[in-house]
């Protein structure tokens, strides 16, 4: 099983594949399988969507595809090694493939106060628990990060210590905002911190160094 999209580069779907073991195994699995995604599970079938996968698995078949995978890596492992070096934790103490968990605890920044501070500053990531995390899941120690958009942008290792820079500028300008433990305070907290930080200059100054260099990275085929 797989999805369609994020690192396939399609539209948000999801493939089931039956192998040869697993006929051995049963014979009318594929059947069984077929019947119960339709009409057992997905309805309608979306025939716009069944093509743009049927695209995005023909791109997955050819040779530059695979050069853009290598890359992925090669970008997530300069960016990874980069934030080392500012002093970030990363789980796993670096990646091996596409993602990277880093754990903030370390910084003294809730996960959720960074992922919305760097969202202020034009850098979308995921708010994500990490091992151990004592936080609650809404509000969890740390952030998630990714290469496969800003590599299909056309990105490469040198561009990710800039990225690496404005992510450590970011979570420096939050480290005074403190999450409460008290769950009422915090809900009050995080309000008046969703206006606050959306007023950063210092932030919505970095947004714009992100969006000239966005600009020299266009998403392929977006004019």
């Amino acid at each position: 099983m797989t999805t369609t999209h994020k690192t396939l580069r399609g539209p948000r779907g999801a493939i089931l594949m039956v192998t040869e073991k697993g006929l051995k195994k049963d014979p009318e699995l594929a059947e069984k399988i077929d019947k119960a995604v339709f009409p057992g599970l997905q309805g309608g079938p979306h025939d716009h969507q069944t093509a743009a996968i049927a695209v995005t698995l023909l791109e997955a078949s050819k040779p530059s595809f695979k050069k853009y995978g290598h890359q992925i890596v090669k970008n997530a492992k300069a960016l990874a090694g980069e934030l080392i070096r500012y002093g970030f934790d990363l789980v796993s103490g670096g990646t091996d493939n596409h993602l990277i968990l880093i754990d903030l605890r370390n910084k003294k920044v809730n996960g959720a106060i960074a992922a919305l501070a760097l969202e202020v500053a034009g850098i979308v990531t995921n708010k994500n628990a990490v091992p151990n995390d004592t936080m609650p899941p809404f509000y969890p120690s740390g952030i998630r990060i990714g290469t496969p958009a800003i590599t299909t942008r056309g990105m490469k290792e040198k561009d990710m210590l800039t990225i690496a820079k404005w992510i450590h500028i970011v979570v420096e300008e939050v480290r005074n905002e403190v999450m409460p433990a008290d769950k009422e305070t915090r809900s009050k907290f995080w309000k008046d911190f969703k206006v606050r930080v959306r007023k950063n200059r210092n932030l919505l100054k970095i947004k714009k160094e992100v969006t000239t260099t966005c600009l020299r990275f266009p998403v392929p085929g977006v004019s």
